[in-house]
């Protein structure tokens, strides 16, 4: 094939490739249009029926255009969580009286680039005309700007697949007068970053945030000749690098953050595990008011009495109400020696009756009990 083939070829897919693009903003164009109709009638976000009618169809077509079935089948699921995604949101919004705000600021740890601030535009860019990220160096700074009312809400990380619980913040999540009023999963990508393209073996120092380093240390370990140091954040270890410029130094961020800064990534995909996601809870003053419809999950706080089998008797009240837990989780209660706090989530509404009198019964059987709030599940992988 010669070269003037190939580029023609590759010109046909990128003309084929925008058009695919052209098409699924279309698509999405008419969700918000459907929206604004199921919100005037109460109608129900899903129709699972349809759904599976329409999986039905791209399964027995795929094969007429030369397509795998299950490819298919898997990138359509992913464009009907991603309308179903929006749609929660819409309804979230108008439930709560927020569907004509056109600005939202939110609160994080870190600076531009930080992972946080990429889930809190992906989380609300979809939502409002302007989103006004404002990166603060701890948690408890974040979370403080929220109870001041300078930001609307805050966004903490609060779990990573690799590195496990972040418990800075279930500590906040307890202190302050907070609630969870929804989550983002971020897949997380770390990249090693400098300001030019040197070896990796002539790097003699390399910044990053404590969870990232966790996250990363296996491939840490395979450079023995390398200074791993901790960092506020992992897009600020990227800013030292560039503003430093010493080529014996790196940083490990995002690849966005190496756009942003200037820096030349090294090596992409250092975590541990490939299936790298970080959880983010986004927090408020104000409890959220969840629609039945939608697919919710509760968080909680408790403390036991003292007395034996005191935990397996608070989680049988759940168990035989039917009700799923999906994480349980403890910390040390701050003030009260050898005592714990667990932290739990649990499937559904707390203004569902049948979850409303479970955490009732379990309100008479703990000593501290606190609900974090109820807040749509986030669904699909993207």
């Amino acid at each position: 094939m010669s070269k003037d083939s190939l580029e023609e070829i590759r010109k046909i897919i990128d003309d084929l490739d925008e058009t695919i693009i052209k098409a699924l903003g279309e698509r999405q164009k008419i969700v918000q249009q459907v929206i604004s109709g199921k919100l005037e009638r109460a109608d129900q976000i899903r129709d699972p029926e349809r759904e599976e009618k329409l999986l039905e169809k791209i399964r027995r077509k795929a094969p007429e255009v030369g397509m795998d079935p299950y490819f298919l089948e898997q990138l359509f699921r992913e464009i009907i969580q991603y309308s179903v995604r929006y749609q929660t949101h819409a309804l979230v919004d108008h439930q709560n009286e927020k569907s004509q705000e056109q600005t939202i600021r939110v609160s994080y740890q870190g600076t531009d680039g930080a992972f946080s601030h990429q889930a809190a535009m992906r989380h609300f860019e979809q939502r409002y005309s302007n989103v006004e990220c404002i990166g603060f160096t701890r948690f408890e700074e974040a979370a403080d700007a929220v109870e001041r009312e300078d930001v609307d809400v805050a966004l903490l990380p609060i779990e990573n697949t690799t590195a496990g619980s972040i418990n800075d913040t279930y500590d906040l999540l307890n202190e302050k007068a907070l609630y969870i009023i929804g989550e983002e999963v971020l897949h997380i990508n770390h990249c090693l970053m400098a300001p030019e393209d040197v070896q990796i073996g002539n790097i003699r120092r390399i910044l990053s945030h404590p969870q990232a380093i966790a996250q990363c240390s296996r491939f840490l370990t395979s450079l023995p000749r390398c200074h791993v140091e901790s960092y506020f954040d992992t897009a600020m270890a990227a800013r030292k690098v560039r503003d430093d410029a010493d080529l014996s130094q790196a940083a490990i961020a995002s690849s966005y953050a190496a756009e942003i800064y200037g820096l030349k990534i090294l090596k992409r995909d250092l975590a541990n595990q490939k299936e790298n996601y970080t959880r983010f809870v986004i927090v408020n003053k104000e409890p959220l008011k969840c629609d039945p419809q939608l697919n919710c999950k509760t968080s909680l706080i408790f403390a036991t009495i003292d007395e034996k089998g005191a935990l397996l008797k608070c989680l049988n009240l759940l168990g035989d109400s039917g009700i799923n837990m999906t994480k349980l989780e403890s910390r040390p209660r701050i003030g009260h020696p050898w005592q714990f706090l667990f932290y739990l989530d649990i499937e559904g509404n707390q203004d569902d009756p049948r979850i409303s009198d479970a955490l009732q019964k379990l309100t008479k059987k703990a000593q501290y009990f606190k609900v974090l709030g109820s807040y749509p599940v986030r669904e699909g992988k993207w």
